[in-house]
């Protein structure tokens, strides 16, 4: 069975419906982030000291409160 299918100008390609469902292929939701989201992604995700400083620093970029962002600071070695 050859189809043609569809590249956009991304590059994405898009299945048609008929060969999603013979497959069983589903359609799922992304989460689109929120930027105070991002910012606890990059504070809780600093391994030291370091790290957190460039994390705070993007975050304050973001123009985001760090005392705000609900987060675990790293822990002192």
């Amino acid at each position: 069975m050859a189809r043609a299918i569809k590249v956009r100008k991304r590059g994405t390609r898009v299945l048609p419906a008929k060969v999603r469902r013979r497959f069983g292929i589903a359609v799922v939701p992304i989460e689109i982030y929120t930027p105070g989201r991002k910012a606890e992604f990059l504070l809780s995700n600093a391994v030291d000291e370091k790290d957190y400083r460039a994390a705070k620093n993007e975050v304050q970029r973001m123009v985001l409160d760090t005392k705000e962002v609900r987060h675990k600071k790293p822990r002192r070695e």
